[in-house]
């Protein structure tokens, strides 16, 4: 146990930037929420947040996707920082049961369509990949951009004629348009919010700018052996080395209405409190989930925040001012991403400019 690395748990950490490779295009919104100059779609779009899971991919450096923070002694992992003491760091509870964050955020742009794929629900998990985690996750859409004239839209979820026997045909035939059409097709907007739960087959469409908020894992399984863009997909990113008879059975192949799927999985945020300086709204909480938690901060003036004794992750979305905890302050700004430690028992956040703070909290 590094002692020495124990005393940052009383301070709020940023981390660096921290963008991802991914089989798609995208990531020009990252930079432009980062305020950095040139905003360029590439193969980077995704920004991993206080990650301490590794990106899944064949000849990808070996640590991609680890969250890295400046510190006094000089750069380092934030696992590295949590693994001197998991309890000060994550919280006790948190500790003892998982010995890890427990969640990981990502920040996502699609200058493309996403393959149709699909996450292992933690029972597929714990058989398949002798996980603890599965990957259930949470879109919170925060802007849109059309691409080429088409707005933006979300897939998810089998129409009711969809069938198991069908699917498979159109996975072994490589009919994408046919994949595609057995899913609902979304129209999205900034504001907007959905759970996808373990076994729902989902695409992200081109122009999404969101949050997702997810259980810690890589696992995606595709049904797409070549990106809309032309990309070939390799066997490991198709079935994660499991085989395709057995990446089919990580689906559920349960049909909806597109209403029976919108009260499913559209989810409208609430307004937790509110006075004339800020609107603290949830979005996902237990009633969703109990793998993880987001809460959006719409602050003019000055909001506390009492500590549960767990760690929690703040990420600026618009707006800079300052922290106080422990007797120190501390500036943010837009595109900070700061984890909060279980060791800090109260945080007050005052904006300079009109600030959306998104505080993601770890499983229940």
């Amino acid at each position: 146990m590094n002692q020495h690395l124990q005393k940052y748990a009383s301070i709020p950490l940023k981390q660096l930037s921290n963008r991802v490779w991914r089989t798609y295009e995208g990531g020009a919104l990252i930079d432009k929420w980062k305020k950095t100059a040139p905003e360029v779609d590439g193969s980077t779009p995704e920004e991993w947040i206080m990650s301490t899971v590794t990106a899944l991919g064949k000849k990808r450096p070996e640590n991609e996707g680890l969250s890295l923070i400046k510190t006094d002694d000089g750069v380092l992992p934030l696992k590295a920082l949590i693994d001197s003491n998991l309890e000060l760091y994550l919280g006790k509870e948190l500790a003892q049961k998982y010995g890890t964050t427990g969640v990981l955020i990502k920040m996502l742009d699609s200058l493309e369509r996403l393959t149709v794929q699909v996450h292992p629900d933690k029972q597929y998990a714990r058989t398949v990949f002798n996980s603890a985690f599965g990957k259930t996750e949470s879109w919170y859409v925060l802007n849109t951009r059309e691409i080429n004239g088409e707005k933006s839209v979300v897939y998810m979820g089998f129409k009711k004629h969809v069938t198991k026997k069908e699917w498979k045909a159109h996975f072994d035939n490589q009919n994408i348009q046919g994949m595609l059409d057995c899913l609902h097709k979304i129209e999205v907007k900034p504001g907007d919010a959905f759970m996808i739960y373990g076994g729902v087959p989902h695409a992200i469409g081109a122009g999404c700018f969101l949050m997702e908020v997810q259980e810690p894992t890589d696992y995606t399984m595709r049904v797409e052996k070549t990106t809309p863009n032309g990309l070939k997909i390799g066997p490991e990113l198709i079935h994660q080395g499991v085989g395709e008879e057995k990446m089919l059975e990580c689906f559920h192949y349960d049909t909806h209405t597109l209403d029976e799927a919108l009260q499913k999985w559209k989810i409208t945020p609430e307004v937790l409190d509110s006075s004339n300086e800020f609107t603290l709204k949830t979005l996902f909480n237990e009633k969703h989930t109990n793998c993880f938690g987001l809460n959006e901060l719409l602050l003019d003036g000055k909001y506390t925040i009492q500590g549960n004794s767990c760690f929690y992750v703040a990420v600026i979305y618009a707006g800079d001012g300052v922290m106080s905890c422990n007797g120190k302050e501390y500036s943010y700004t837009q595109g900070d991403e700061i984890f909060i430690s279980a060791a800090i028992s109260e945080i007050t956040f005052t904006s300079k400019n009109s600030s959306k703070i998104l505080l993601c909290y770890p499983p229940s």
